[in-house]
């Protein structure tokens, strides 16, 4: 190829990359793919320094404390983002009001459901010992409310179109949590609720709470209520929110229940906190692929109720770039799996890449569910997105209860891999209509 050429072919890469950051979908959509990308990067250095600095016990009974509190928190408050990246758009003068519901209400219901976990702690096993005691169990609750905010900030920036702040929240979050936990592991060695690993991870997590919250709700909202005042001039009353909630609340719970109850499932059937460790690593990384399809997704919900003129475009596009952006990244994962792990030490590689290949090939039939429900919540068609999650949720975790005892922790990845399959494939057909109708009527 001349040099005229290339130079010709990366003015049109980058001409097409300023195409894309002037079209508000993938701008949001590359913010949040690029914090999930900065938040992988200092997730490894962070798993790196508690894999080294802590034993492997303290190490996987931190895992299993990080897993706990993310199960209430994460699968409350992200089972109200469907909610927000649709509501937020379009909620007008309401819009303070309507973050502030959100929070309020997530925070709530996982401080309640991490109540009943406490109370119910014999049934876990003694993976969970440390949260015995008023002064644990207050310290765990005050965590999950933390972590609930925390998860929705990134969603209420998506949906005010200021995604870009997500990465900046993350980085700071991240070094400040890593430098936290080398300096805690002299101090805190242990892996339980009081131990380095947990402390390090919740309290710059509190820190962010503050500036990241004062920026929302002191200069993002104002701006978003006076750029959207004539599009937005009949907010969304509360009952229209209550039947939308009613929808797609079971169905977003019943989802995450996939990625927050079953490592909590898993390190109650090992007993084994070193052997957890193992599996949890593997696990969060397989996770943070799929989250690159959940990022689309999530702009494609927030541009869809911004313009549903253009929805079947939207849809359409989001397509083609997130599989552009997901196989690239499935193919190294599946080839580097053991040479990533390795960075942790060998133990790691031998028991967790298995897993972690099965679940980044999982991340293929992830995407065109995740574009799928996006544009059903775009659509408000809260019944149809109840269906397929509950559907979805109800074969994976079945498929874990019965495959795990036979094959041990590679079948989680097994039972995500073949659920998330046959109900893409199920999904294709509805995907292909609604992309057609979108070509024929442009």
């Amino acid at each position: 190829m001349s040099q005229t050429a290339t130079e010709d072919r990366k003015a049109g890469l980058v001409e097409r990359l300023r195409g894309d950051l002037r079209n508000p979908l993938f701008l949001q959509a590359y913010a949040l793919m690029a914090n999930t990308g900065i938040t992988a990067v200092l997730g490894l250095g962070y798993w790196y320094l508690a894999t080294h600095m802590y034993s492997p016990e303290a190490f996987g009974e931190g895992q299993a404390m990080i897993t706990a509190m993310r199960l209430f928190a994460s699968l409350t408050g992200l089972a109200f983002a469907g909610a927000l990246a649709r509501f937020i758009p379009v909620a007008g003068r309401r819009t303070g009001e309507f973050v502030l519901r959100g929070y309020v209400v997530a925070g709530a219901i996982a401080v309640v459901a991490a109540l009943g976990f406490l109370f119910t702690l014999p049934v876990w096993g003694d993976t969970y010992a440390s949260l015995r005691g008023l002064g644990a169990g207050l310290f765990f609750l005050v965590s999950v409310l933390i972590w609930t905010v925390f998860t929705l900030q990134d969603v209420t920036l998506a949906g005010l179109r200021n995604a870009v702040w997500v990465p900046v929240n993350s980085l700071a979050f991240g070094l400040v949590k890593m430098g936290m936990l080398a300096g805690l592991a002299a101090t805190l060695p242990s892996g339980g609720i009081y131990g380095g690993i947990f402390v390090s991870w919740i309290v710059p997590t509190a820190m962010a709470l503050i500036p990241i919250n004062w920026f929302i709700f002191g200069v993002v909202i104002p701006r978003h209520v006076k750029n959207t005042e004539e599009s937005a001039a009949n907010p969304p009353r509360l009952r229209e929110v209550g039947r939308f909630l009613a929808g797609d609340f079971p169905g977003a719970f019943s989802v995450l229940l996939i990625l927050y109850l079953v490592p909590v499932m898993v390190a109650s059937w090992l007993d084994d906190s070193a052997t957890f460790g193992y599996f949890s690593l593997a696990h969060t990384l397989g996770s943070m692929v799929g989250l690159l399809a959940a990022n689309m997704a999530v702009s494609l919900t927030v541009e869809g109720s911004f313009n549903a003129v253009q929805l079947a475009q939207s849809v359409r596009n989001a397509l083609r770039r997130t599989f552009l952006i997901v196989v690239p990244v499935v193919a190294i994962v599946v080839a580097g799996a053991p040479l990533i792990l390795r960075v942790f030490g060998s133990e790691f590689a031998e028991a967790g890449a298995p897993l972690l290949r099965v679940m980044a090939v999982a991340v293929l039939p992830q995407a065109v569910i995740e574009i799928c429900l996006s544009m059903l919540r775009a659509q408000s068609q809260a019944r149809k997105l109840a269906i397929i999650q509950i559907g979805l949720a109800v074969l994976v975790i079945t498929s874990v209860v019965v495959i795990f005892p036979f094959t041990g922790v590679i079948g989680v990845g097994y039972a995500m891999l073949g659920s998330q399959l046959l109900i893409a494939l199920l999904l294709l057909p509805g995907l292909r209509r609604v992309i057609s109708y979108g070509k024929t009527a442009g």
